[in-house]
């Protein structure tokens, strides 16, 4: 359903909002468009204003551009995602920094005490991971606005793209994301949505 919305000086318009929510779909295959390195650099200029828990900040991306690149990740892959990765131009493996602490006297200065607030190593894993999977929406939304189409894969073998990809850092993969130009035939129909009334509680 097309909503009209609120009218407000800081809303974005329908068609904007058609790019990076209606009419955008999950892309499954790609076509050879290139994607350019400016681009990723916007990318992330955008997801760098995602909100995080006192600016935490903890996501950290690694872009895959080469087919030598993307031959090291396919193992890692789920099989019905490999021929998805090998059809994307770009391919970004999307990671927590568990250590995004150490950044913290300089990304939270306000705050003295901010970095000594996640001395538990387990604490601080679980506060990357749930700030880093808020700033992986934001990254799917950035990549949509900049005129590209994603699409996310779950279906990954995190501990052997740590191996491969991360190996002696403080980064834990969580999520793949494919990046180019959907081809003719790389979306599949909308499904259905759930209505305003079966999802949403107002009191």
């Amino acid at each position: 359903m097309t909503t009209t919305l609120v009218t407000d000086p800081r809303a974005i318009d329908a068609r904007a909002a058609d790019v990076l929510f209606r009419e955008a779909h999950t892309a499954y295959d790609f076509d050879a468009t290139p994607v350019h390195r400016e681009q990723l650099e916007e990318i992330y200029d955008l997801v760098r204003h995602a909100p995080t828990a006192m600016n935490t900040q903890p996501l950290r991306i690694v872009f895959l551009t080469t087919d030598e690149a993307k031959a090291r990740l396919l193992p890692h892959l789920a099989e019905p995602n490999r021929p998805k990765a090998l059809s994307a131009p770009v391919v970004a493996i999307l990671a927590a920094d568990t250590d995004f602490h150490e950044h913290l006297p300089r990304l939270l200065p306000q705050n003295p005490q901010a970095k000594e607030r996640f001395a538990d190593d387990d604490a601080r894993a679980k506060a990357a991971a749930f700030n880093a999977a808020i700033q992986a929406g934001y990254f799917i939304l950035a990549v949509r606005a900049v005129g590209l189409d994603a699409g996310p894969m779950g279906g990954i073998d995190a501990a052997g793209i740590d191996a491969e990809f991360l190996a002696g850092s403080s980064l834990q993969s969580f999520l793949v994301v494919n990046i180019g130009h959907a081809s003719a035939t790389g979306t599949f129909p909308r499904n259905p949505r759930l209505e305003h009334d079966e999802a949403v509680t107002v009191l």
